[in-house]
């Protein structure tokens, strides 16, 4: 019986038995690949293709990409592959990113956090019109506790415009705008199951926020909702019956806000209070767990799905990506970048809350300069109790501009956005000591957007160590180039070279001599 054999994949009968004829059958992920025996009938080789003549010792059926994570993801999004290009803010993933992954039957997230009501608009009608009829794409809504009533718009936007797919962010609990996306439109199909109008994505890294989102939504949160007439009583009485969320994103160490979480942690413990919430509530769909954070490389995506992801959430290697809305200059600066080349630093959106996000460290000075600044407002009350020494300081090397220069262009921004923030400000001297100051850490990563080159030093750049792994494993290959790296084709190849990887895993459990080569993916053209 002829059959198809790994060395030169030609018409033989003779199995793979060295590391190198098996390192190739390995990469042949979409055969049969048969467990044979030697002569001596302990040595352990493979035939790939139909089933040989004489004894098997096992059978692994062809594996594909679109099988790594969980069929219902895909069913449920209308995509092919159990994959997501996260919402990198600023609209760093833009309208063309989510279009290219739409259409390459994966599903991508507008990076709405950080813009205004318009701009957010724009984007969303853009998509709109681009996608028609599609349902395979989304918005962010990042959590925004100095701006709740942009956050609540945001959401109402969203709705208003049929937004297929909303992920929320940076959440630390459930806040209306949170609830009104889960709740709006739920309805009882015929099969009598409830059914969604708009399906939410909730991105968290700890165990607490992941059970609100896995919970039924709050009757206090409900309640007002109903009485504003924003809820009927119907998808109010639905909403207590289904979790807030149905797809949760477990975040481990990322670019932007993170809590450092390992992914071999967390990932774990969420699937847990998944599996005893849907005992305890009695669901009758099972809440699809994906993972983010540290994906930059085929072994990163093949552990998230080892680990039981039903899907896969990139984000920092996507800002290199042509798609993405950030300066040449930055994606330069995220390429030469390796794995410890990331630091905390404060953010701009939660500075008064003292929370930290993670930024690329090498090439720029926006973490040590950002940290200055939470120290003054951390150790002082207002701007003018800043001693004179430390102003003429954080003035010359860090703000750039005379502070009272830098307060009137803060106020004339927020007089535009929330006039409120600047009645706020007017009151509470140290309130309005971190609008000045929260001036450089919002600019700095606009300043890396555009790629204004006299403030390179200040540009902050979401980064996690996924993008120093990326660049290590496309290194001599064509994604070493920045024009070839689509985000279509980050993803494909993340994807094939972790279906390689998870094939060369399973036939090491079968007891097959798999050289350590096989585990390595090189980057090519996929279609």
């Amino acid at each position: 019986m002829s059959v198809l054999a790994c060395p030169d994949e030609a018409d033989t009968a003779s199995p793979a038995f060295t590391a190198e004829q098996i390192e190739v059958c390995v990469r042949r992920i979409r055969e049969h690949a048969h467990i044979v025996t030697g002569t001596t009938g302990r040595e352990l080789g493979l035939v790939m293709g139909p089933r040989p003549a004489g004894p098997v010792v096992g059978t692994l059926p062809p594996l594909y990409p679109e099988w790594l994570g969980g069929r219902d993801f895909c069913d449920a999004h209308g995509v092919r592959f159990p994959y997501v290009a996260g919402e990198m803010a600023n609209g760093i993933a833009s309208t063309r990113m989510v279009a290219a992954m739409a259409r390459a039957e994966m599903l991508g997230f507008f990076g709405a956090g950080g813009l205004g009501l318009p701009e957010v608009e724009r984007a969303v009608h853009e998509l709109a019109a681009e996608l028609a009829g599609a349902s395979n794409w989304g918005v962010n809504l990042i959590h925004s506790p100095g701006e709740p009533e942009l956050e609540y718009r945001v959401a109402k936007l969203l709705l208003r415009q049929a937004v297929p797919c909303i992920s929320v962010s940076a959440f630390m609990g459930l806040t209306p705008a949170v609830v009104l996306c889960s709740a709006a439109g739920l309805r009882l199909g015929a099969d009598g199951q409830i059914a969604r109008r708009t399906r939410l994505f909730a991105k968290v890294s700890r165990p607490e926020v992941a059970e609100r989102f896995l919970s039924p939504a709050p009757p206090e949160l409900l309640r007002p909702l109903v009485e504003r007439g924003e809820l009927s009583a119907e998808e109010a009485a639905l909403a207590a019956r289904v979790p807030v969320a149905e797809d949760i994103t477990v975040e481990s160490d990322s670019g932007g806000h993170t809590d450092n979480r390992p992914l071999g942690s967390l990932l774990p413990r969420i699937l847990g209070l998944r599996d005893e919430l849907t005992r305890r509530v009695g669901y009758a769909r099972t809440v699809r767990i994906g993972a983010a954070g540290g994906l930059g490389t085929p072994e990163g995506v093949a552990a998230a799905f080892a680990l039981g992801a039903a899907y896969v959430v990139t984000g920092s290697v996507n800002q290199v990506a042509v798609e993405a809305d950030v300066s040449d200059d930055a994606k330069a600066m995220l390429a030469a970048a390796d794995i410890a080349d990331v630091i905390m630093a404060p953010s701009a959106d939660m500075f008064e809350l003292g929370v930290k996000l993670q930024v690329l460290r090498r090439g720029t000075m926006f973490a040590q300069r950002a940290g200055r600044l939470y120290e003054a407002y951390q150790a002082h009350p207002s701007l003018e109790e800043l001693p004179p020494q430390l102003r003429s300081k954080i003035e010359q090397e860090v703000l750039r501009g005379p502070i009272d220069e830098i307060w009137a262009r803060t106020r004339r921004f927020w007089q535009q956005r929330d006039p409120a923030e600047i009645v706020r400000a007017e009151k509470d001297p140290k309130h309005r000591m971190a609008l000045v100051f929260r001036w450089y850490l919002g600019n700095s990563s606009r300043w890396a957007i555009t790629g204004d080159s006299a403030r390179r030093s200040d540009y902050q750049i979401w980064c996690g160590p996924a993008m120093g792994a990326f660049n290590r494993w496309t290194a001599g290959s064509f994604l070493a180039e920045g024009a070839n790296r689509s985000v279509v084709q980050i993803a494909l190849n993340l994807l094939e070279g972790a279906t390689v990887t998870t094939r060369a895993h399973q036939l090491r459990t079968y007891g097959v001599p798999v050289p350590t080569s096989a585990f390595v993916f090189t980057p090519r053209r996929l279609a």
